[in-house]
């Protein structure tokens, strides 16, 4: 008990308190004071048995003994094993129960405490595998088959068709150095025939993407007839979806019912899809009765829009009225699973609440859910126009049915839209009397209706010039929605044609406010700053509205109109090629290209213009004139009669026309053709006075005896054109000085006076005519030369311009106001 230490109490217990206390007995390092165990050593009671064959060496010599004074190996027993407390390695060995293992504070010398052993040092790198092993390569070549199939599948995602056609060819090759790599190694049996599936698969998914049906149907056969290829059957669905592409109708419902034979009842809703496809493509084999079948199972079984659709289609094509009612009735009651908008409202001030509304009130479901409701909304609209005529005696009754029934579903906003479609089809049917009784119902409705209602109305009144009613009409849809911008450019457009510019605009500008994307409203404004001088502003607005209406042939007329305005001739021919692009037949863009090059000295490119003009539309006068000057302006004068005859046919009481062809006659050279054109002239015009110069002049230089008479009756023209030139003088003194004296019974007087003066002037002149018999000697050839003008003389040298002035109501009716109209 000596060697016994208490340990004194202390306040707080330690929960570790005696795991390190043990029994002096069995410590080693006391066995030098230890006296039993001294005595022992000393004498044969402790003495060690001999030593085996397993330690070389003497018995006593091999090994030494193990005792506390001698070095610190421990203590042998007789089967070799170390003595319990014994040190080995340089580290204790506690007793079980006395010491815990690994929790000792006195650490023995030369051990550290290390249970999972890390003062070994890092563990040894892995060896490397060897990649040259055929298992090796097989894995490495399966993994660049897969990644090629995902390189194929995002390039068809980003719409890069032949790429993804390219990596699943390369695909395809790859699986089948595989497959040959497994034969030759003799693991054929692990060959991985879902990936040759997939590829195989993505492969014809391509092909048919190409529009490389063949190629996909022949791929798709492949796997179709592979037995091991489980579920290959429902593929020809896909298959059949080609034939249909091809319009093998046959086929296509072949294939469609084989992979409907393959599709257990479990798969309900792939069955509805095929049979939905089968019923579409009896439709367009014009087989309405099987297509009924097949729709009737599916509204039966599981309804939806698109098939309730087709089913009224059916009915309508084979004119069952009562069955098409029915079929109405079933398509406004299918159900769309989407939940009620109330949801998206704050009820409440919660903010957490409504922070979570306005998350989701935008987001991709609900998103899809509007999409959904606006393609059930449009389904219905269509069935209700289509079928209004069919179901009853007439229209009206037909879509009052239809109204009717839509106020009885869950579509019960769609009532009005459906009035308004139903005046909408007044309007087309020209019924404008019926329209406007309709739309005047909506004035007591709600104000989105009432807004929709007015819009129309106005710009009803607005085509009909009743500018003052369509201003009425749309201060009332502006009453009733001020955020309408139809309503607003209709009463923009009544301040316009009042010519009060500087309010349309603002109208125009608040509509833009209100929609930004309204074209309308753009245009409009375009149009308003244009007539107010502001080019620059509206130039800004037709290239905004450019960048909107890609290929809009309006826009791009103003815009080159504009820049001609603004004296760049160089851009006014750019836009203007832009709209022959799409616009290669409007014969007056031609004409105005023609006259631009023509401004611009370019002759041969106003040529190409005014004669491409002339080929789509012949009947300008004004691109034939300049054409025919063209002609003659090149010394092709018998080019130019073929266009100056035309103009004679579209205009056979201007003599002018006959005249020029007269003188292409004259200037090639053909004097006979000549005359007898001219004395065609005269015969439909014989106070033609520059025919009857011309008759004279080339019955002299042909030396013909018909120059007299023609003579004569030149004296006689010019003289009684002299004599009404002076009556007409004479009048317009007399009653200047009517008006100057202001009596009346003097310019009776003078006006008797004047006309006897009048009479007694006309005979002394008409005396002095030559007779009928006596030579032409008034004038000689001198004279004739000196008299005579060419009707393509200064006034046919420069080619006329293909535009004719512009007056303000060829300006308004080119600029035609954008009225608006509420969508169908």
């Amino acid at each position: 008990m000596e060697n016994v230490h208490l340990v004194p109490e202390e306040e707080d217990d330690d929960l570790y308190t005696g795991y390190n206390d043990y029994n002096p007995t069995f410590d080693s390092e006391d066995l030098h004071n230890d006296v039993g165990f001294q005595l022992a050593v000393r004498t044969s009671h402790g003495r060690r048995p001999p030593m085996t064959a397993k330690y070389p060496g003497t018995a006593i010599g091999g090994r030494p003994i193990g005792t506390a004074y001698g070095s610190r190996m421990p203590v042998g027993t007789a089967m070799g094993r170390p003595m319990t407390g014994a040190v080995q390695d340089g580290a204790a060995r506690p007793m079980t129960a006395v010491r815990a293992a690994g929790y000792s504070s006195s650490i023995a010398r030369g051990s550290v405490f290390d249970p999972l052993g890390q003062s070994k040092g890092p563990a040894p790198p892995l060896e490397r595998q060897n990649e040259d092993t055929p298992e090796e390569k097989i894995k490495v070549l399966e993994k660049k088959v897969n990644d090629l199939i995902e390189e194929s599948c995002l390039a068809h995602a980003h719409g890069d068709l032949q790429l993804s056609l390219e990596k699943a060819k390369e695909a395809g090759r790859k699986e089948r150095a595989l497959v040959r790599q497994r034969e030759q190694t003799g693991t054929a049996d692990h060959i991985n025939l879902d990936l040759t599936y997939s590829v195989l698969f993505n492969l014809a998914n391509q092909y048919a993407s190409n529009d490389m049906y063949t190629e996909a149907l022949n791929t798709y056969q492949v796997i179709v007839k592979n037995k091991m290829f489980n579920n290959a059957g429902r593929l020809k669905v896909n298959m059949a979806n080609i034939y249909f592409k091809q319009k093998n109708y046959t086929k296509a419902i072949k294939f469609y019912r084989m992979a409907l034979d393959q599709i257990s009842n479990a798969h309900n809703s792939m069955r509805i899809k095929i049979m939905q496809n089968i019923g579409v493509v009896f439709i367009h084999m014009g087989q309405y009765s099987d297509a009924i079948t097949s729709l009737e199972y599916i509204m039966s079984d599981n309804p939806n829009i698109k098939t309730g659709f087709n089913l009224i289609l059916c009915y309508y094509a084979i004119g069952d009225r009562e069955r098409m009612k029915k079929a109405f009735q079933k398509l406004i009651c299918v159900p769309l699973g989407i939940d009620d908008e109330d949801k998206y409202i704050p009820a409440n001030d919660d903010p957490h609440a409504n922070m979570v509304i306005e998350a989701i009130k935008n987001d991709k479901l609900h998103q899809m859910e509007r999409d959904r409701k606006a393609l059930a909304e449009k389904y219905i609209m269509t069935s209700a126009k289509l079928i209004a005529p069919a179901i009853e005696s007439s229209f009206a009754a037909g879509f009052d049915w239809c109204v009717d029934m839509v106020k009885g579903s869950q579509y019960v906003e769609l009532a009005n839209d459906l009035e308004i479609n139903k005046a909408i089809t007044y309007l087309r049917q020209r019924d404008f009397k019926q329209a406007v009784e309709t739309l005047k119902m909506f004035e007591k409705k709600d104000s989105r209706v009432k807004s929709a209602a007015a819009t129309n109305l106005s710009f009803l009144y607005f085509l009909e010039k009743d500018y003052d009613q369509a201003d009425r009409y749309a201060e009332l849809a502006m009453s009733a929605d001020r955020y309408n911008p139809a309503a607003l450019i209709n009463k923009g457009n009544t301040v316009f044609v009042k010519e009060d510019y500087e309010k349309a605009a603002e109208f125009y500008k608040e509509a833009l406010r209100n929609d930004s994307s309204c074209t309308e409203a753009l245009y409009n404004l375009g149009l308003t700053y244009k007539r107010l001088g502001r080019l620059e502003e509206s130039l800004d607005c037709f290239l905004k509205l450019h960048a909107i209406l890609r290929n809009s042939a309006q826009v791009m007329y103003q815009l080159a109109n504009l820049y001609e305005m603004l004296e760049d001739p160089h851009q006014a021919i750019e836009w203007l090629m832009q709209l022959t692009s799409v616009t290669p037949t409007d014969a007056q863009v031609l004409a105005k290209l023609g006259d631009l090059y023509d401004n611009e000295g370019d002759k041969s490119q106003a040529f190409q213009y005014y004669y491409e003009s002339y080929r789509y539309f012949p009947s300008n006068i004004s691109v034939i004139e300049w054409l025919g000057a063209y002609y003659i302006d090149t010394q092709f004068c018998e080019k130019a009669i073929q266009y100056f005859e035309r103009a004679t046919l579209i205009q056979p009481t201007q003599v002018k026309w006959q005249l020029m062809v007269a003188s292409c006659y004259r200037r090639s050279g053909n004097y006979q053709k000549a005359l007898e054109t001219y004395k065609d002239i005269h015969r439909k015009f014989p106070e033609n006075v520059e025919c009857l110069r011309f008759l004279v002049r080339l019955c002299t230089d042909m030396g013909l005896k018909e120059v007299q008479d023609y003579a004569t009756k030149l004296k006689k023209v010019e003289k009684m054109k002299e004599i009404r030139e002076q009556r007409v003088r004479s009048g317009r003194e007399s009653s200047a000085r009517g008006r100057r004296e202001g009596s009346a019974g003097s310019d009776s007087g003078q006006s008797n006076h004047g006309t006897s003066a009048k009479g007694e002037r006309l005979s002394v002149k008409l005396k002095t005519l030559p007779g009928s018999n006596e030579p032409y000697e008034a004038s000689t050839q001198q004279e004739i030369d000196a008299s005579y003008v060419d009707p393509l003389g200064p006034q046919m040298q420069r080619p006329k311009t293909a535009a004719r002035k512009r007056t303000e109501e060829d300006e308004f009716a080119d600029e035609e106001l954008g009225d608006d109209l509420l969508p169908e």
